[in-house]
């Protein structure tokens, strides 16, 4: 198992797709289902022995929550804020180009 490169309140974009985020959650290994692992295409699916992250996501269209490898995100350098209505819930911030978790959901 391999230590995640990206930690919690980061902001990020996918390498391959126009999407970008805010972490809320790392599994060290991929933790989803059988079926939503066949349902990428085979071509671009990443390897289940990686970290995988939970991403309070956007586009420019829409707001969701995205389940992304590590193979397939990079650190988003833009300093915009993320939009996503549930960053406000979780976090402050940005503050030096990353979000903080409020002290409410520190464990």
């Amino acid at each position: 198992m391999q230590t995640a490169r990206y930690f919690i309140g980061q902001i990020v974009r996918h390498r391959l797709f126009p999407f970008r985020g805010v972490i809320f959650d790392v599994d060290p290994e991929f933790d989803n289902t059988e079926e939503w692992y066949q349902s990428i295409p085979a071509g671009v699916r990443p390897r289940k022995d990686q970290p995988f992250y939970h991403l309070f996501a956007e586009n420019d269209e829409t707001e969701y929550v995205a389940y992304v490898s590590e193979q397939n995100l990079l650190p988003d350098e833009t300093g915009v804020p993320v939009r996503h209505p549930q960053v406000g819930e979780m976090f402050i911030g940005p503050v030096d180009g990353s979000y903080r978790l409020k002290v409410e959901n520190r464990n």
